[in-house]
């Protein structure tokens, strides 16, 4: 039997008994139907058939394919040849010019000689085909052909005088080629040079040589298998389609359609000699028809004599009405050889008492299209879970069901996949009354193998319990609990699993309570479009929340898990991410050289894994730019910097995300001195409470956002009194949709006077209580309070330039060692300054001071006017120095130098005993 969806059921002639060919449309012979296997093949391969069709279609579109994988990969390959090259020069030319000693290579007076043996050491190295060390004017110190050195180079040089990197593509005597040009600046930020790497793209882009052959071979493999594949379903599909063509299909299968499917009214057709030829299901229903009707002459099939005298007949009829036992019939009737066709005639029959019922049944399923379209609107309007899964459950009461439950694997609701055979957790409940003893919203459920809901999740298919009270597999359940339920008065239950894709996320439950009658079929079918529905919401939701918590996690690695030690400041923090989606807050505490602190807060502009993986990138720039010890204002324009160079290298037509904006605040702490030196760039400005309970913002100049430059940062200092709390944050904290950062700081302002003499630790709860629970955007919150190293735990003093002087130094640090029990250190500490103290005076230029800091390290400090920096080096074994450093390197923890305006400081960190 033959049935359509929303059409009746047709079912083929039934034999009689006496032998018979089946009723079918008229067509014409089969094009190669009765030819021989080359004729159906030639038919294939022209395309006239469907076979052909399909198979020149399909070859076409795998050659298509393969055509298309070719040219992506050349092009792929020469574009990322052209990015190598690009790096691979710069990064060489680069990494030259700031190479320690090449400033005073160029200042020498042989160049070349210092020089060229380095370049050629560095182009063997890094595999470029040329390093090329020039003056200001353009006179090559270096090349890989020595006969070339002393003459001019060939290319752009002026925007490298003025200091910029230059990169040009060009082709030269080996070929196409991209050079880079970058300037050797001194100490003073002077151009004494030019540096030129340059590397061919043909040394970059030799995997083409080697991927196209096998891309090829893969592709005619492709191309011959998917052939061979085509071939064989084209035969195939030929000898099932007699070699028909498409019109001819479509033609025969419209007409089948017509006669059999298309008419919702009863069916017959006579012959000419009065027997039954073909009766569809509606007219067996409607006439009562036995199962061997046709072939039958009508008068022999027990119908009344007026109806069948009209079948018989075979007369023109229109919409007459005839009883037939309950039922009233319209019928028509046609003859067959109007136009030439075989003699009979074609008979409809419409039921007319089932008018007023058909009626009914449209009002029901006229609200039952508006339910689902209440659910197409009404569920999944938010990203969550266990809301969507509500959702679903007060849709169905009280149009649907009497009560509604829906059931979720815990791992959905943690936005992982499901896991059969584990427990399910009672994600929602809906009912006409709240007392019904269905297991409540927040139950883990195991449901026995028995049960239906058991068995639609094993199966995926929904079941329906018509009477809760005899079913013994659901009672199995819980016997006490489900002897509750009926007697309640819930007596039916429909259960369908919730599925999205090839997952079962749960299942929903439909309880009917109210009316008397169990769920019929119609009602399971609309239960299963409900839930499909709200299965797409769920999975959609349960992606997001996986999705969500993955960004989270990734942010949350980024960010510091536990603050470094230092004692110079007592800190309290806190991280809110937004309420939707992840952005790029971050935070950091960094010790410094001299006990000093620094503390930084940044935003980047939107949200997502870009904004979090850009802001681990400018967090890890923090940090290495923290390392040199730059003061507030310099670091922020190296970070500038790199923003803008990210967003050179994020350009949109490679298919990246820019930054569209970030901000920082960059401070740093001096417990000696207690001064703060802060710079921003546009990040609201830090909160400062006094130890009295005041409360201002600090006055820092707003610098312009990371990423613009042409601007620089400028520093302000704040002179703070020990037991002073410094509050940074980020604009999360102070706006919102709902107010501007000016009503934000007023509130900031009005919680932190709240807190007079708190802890940090206080002061951060008080401040986030008045946030809501899920901030729209992400706030980051440090509040430091303020230490003090006091003149107790401080020693300095003044050092002539005089090699005498040093005996005189190291005796003053042994008799502070000793006032603070620390002549353990008296050794290595003497040891450590004499060193220091003597390249001072050697090199260096007074005056010269020398600083003792016990802070939670013994620090020794040495300060002069000079700006050299000294170096490790190797020394030769003729030479009389140059070991002093190697010596201060083992003595001490850390050592290193910083600078400061009027020279610098070198600096060495032992351990307390």
């Amino acid at each position: 039997m033959v049935r359509l969806p929303g059409r009746t059921a047709i079912r083929p002639p039934r034999s009689s008994g006496h032998p018979r060919a089946p009723y079918s449309p008229p067509r014409r012979p089969a094009r190669g139907a009765g030819g021989s296997r080359p004729g159906r093949l030639r038919s294939a391969v022209t395309g006239g058939s469907v076979a052909g069709q399909v198979f020149v279609l399909q070859v076409v579109i795998v050659l298509l394919l393969v055509v298309s994988a070719v040219v992506a990969q050349l092009l792929q390959v020469r574009h990322d040849s052209d990015i190598e090259a690009t790096n691979r020069s710069l990064a060489v030319a680069e990494t030259f010019a700031h190479a320690p000693g090449t400033v005073a290579a160029l200042r020498s007076p042989d160049p070349t000689a210092l020089l060229q043996p380095r370049a050629e050491a560095a182009r063997q190295a890094t595999g470029v085909d040329f390093i090329v060390v020039m003056n200001t004017e353009g006179v090559r110190y270096t090349h890989p052909k020595t006969d070339r050195i002393g003459k001019k180079f060939v290319g752009d040089i002026a925007p490298a005088l003025a200091g910029h990197t230059v990169t040009e593509h060009i082709t030269g005597t080996i070929g196409p080629l991209v050079q880079v040009v970058v300037p050797v600046k001194d100490s003073a930020g002077e151009v004494v040079g030019l540096v030129s790497s340059g590397i061919t793209t043909a040394h970059v882009g030799g995997a083409a040589d080697q991927q196209l052959p096998l891309l090829l071979a893969a592709g005619g493999v492709a191309l011959v298998l998917a052939t061979a594949g085509t071939a064989l379903v084209s035969r195939r599909l030929l000898r099932q389609t007699h070699g028909l063509g498409p019109y001819e299909m479509t033609r025969m299968y419209e007409h089948h359609d017509a006669v059999l499917h298309a008419v919702r009214e009863g069916v017959l057709i006579v012959g000419g000699d009065g027997r039954l030829l073909l009766a569809n299901d509606e007219a067996h229903r409607l006439l009562d028809l036995p199962a061997d009707a046709e072939r039958r002459q009508v008068r022999d099939l027990g119908l009344d004599e007026e109806t069948a005298g009209l079948l018989s007949s075979g007369r023109v009829a229109t919409d007459e009405v005839h009883l037939v036992k309950d039922r009233l019939l319209a019928v028509n009737q046609r003859p067959t050889d109007l136009r030439g066709g075989p003699p009979g005639s074609v008979t409809t029959l419409r039921d007319s008492t089932e008018l007023r019922a058909l009626s009914g049944r449209a009002e029901v399923a006229r609200e039952r299209l508006n339910m689902l379209y209440d659910a197409g609107v009404g569920i999944g309007t938010s990203l969550d879970v266990t809301r969507t899964a509500e959702e679903l459950a007060e849709l169905a009461v009280p149009r649907f069901s009497d009560f509604a439950t829906v059931d979720l694997f815990d791992a959905v609701l943690g936005g992982e996949e499901p896991r059969p055979g584990t427990a399910l957790r009672r994600a929602a409940c809906a009912g006409l009354r709240g007392d019904a003893p269905l297991y409540p919203v927040g139950e883990r459920i195991r449901w026995v193998a028995t049960s239906p809901q058991a068995r639609s999740l094993t199966t995926g298919q929904s079941v329906v319990v018509p009477r809760l009270g005899e079913a013994p597999g659901w009672r199995a359940q819980n016997p006490e609990r489900t002897d509750r339920v009926v007697a309640y008065g819930i007596h039916s239950l429909i259960t369908v699993p919730l599925r999205a894709g090839s997952l079962v996320l749960g299942v929903a439950n439909f309880w009917r309570a109210e009316k008397p009658q169990p769920f019929d079929a119609e009602e399971v079918a609309l239960a299963e479009e409900l839930v499909a529905r709200a299965a797409v919401s769920i999975d959609n939701a349960r992606r997001y929340t996986r999705e969500h918590s993955m960004a989270v996690t990734l942010q949350r690695s980024l960010l510091p898990r536990t603050l470094p030690e230092q004692g110079s400041l007592e800190i309290a923090y806190r991280y809110l991410p937004a309420q939707s989606g992840v952005g790029g807050d971050w935070f950091d505490v960094l010790p410094l050289s001299g006990a000093r602190v620094a503390l930084v807060v940044g935003d980047v502009v939107g949200h997502g894994l870009h904004a979090a993986a850009t802001m681990g990138r400018l967090r890890t720039a923090v940090h290495n730019f923290s390392s040199l010890d730059l003061p507030p204002d310099e670091l922020l324009g190296l970070l500038d910097e790199l923003v803008g160079r990210i967003d050179q290298d994020e350009n949109p037509a490679g298919g990246a995300a820019v930054v569209t904006g970030a901000t920082c605040l960059y401070a740093i702490y001096d417990p000696v001195s207690r001064l703060c030196t802060l710079a921003r760039a546009g990040h609201p400005p830090p909160a400062l409470v006094r130890p009295d309970g005041s409360v201002e913002f600090a006055e820092v100049p707003a610098g312009p956002p990371l990423g613009l430059g042409g601007l620089p940062f400028e520093t302000a200092e704040l002179e703070l009194a020990e037991g002073s709390r410094l509050v940074l944050y980020t604009d999360g904290l102070v706006e919102d949709r709902e107010r501007d950062i000016d009503e934000g700081l007023d509130l900031l302002r009005d919680a932190l006077l709240r807190t007079p003499g708190a802890s940090p630790e206080d002061t951060c709860r008080t401040v986030l209580d008045r946030l809501p629970a899920r901030p729209s955007d992400d706030v980051a919150l440090i509040v430091a309070r303020t230490r003090v190293l006091g003149s107790d735990r401080v020693a300095q003093w003044q050092v002539p330039s005089d090699p005498a002087a040093v005996s005189q130094v190291r005796a003053s640090v042994t008799r502070r060692l000793s006032d603070w029990d620390l002549e353990e250190l008296a050794f290595t500490t003497e040891l450590i300054l004499s060193e220091l103290v003597t390249n001072a005076i050697r090199y260096g230029r007074g005056p010269i001071g020398v600083r003792l800091l016990r802070d939670r390290t013994l620090i020794c400090e040495v300060s002069d006017r000079s700006t050299t920096s000294p170096h490790l080096r190797y020394a030769a074994s003729t030479d009389e120095g140059g070991r002093g450093l190697f010596l201060v390197a083992q003595l001490a923890e850390r050592w290193g130098t910083r600078y400061a305006p009027n020279g610098k400081v070198i600096w060495a960190e032992q351990p307390l005993p």
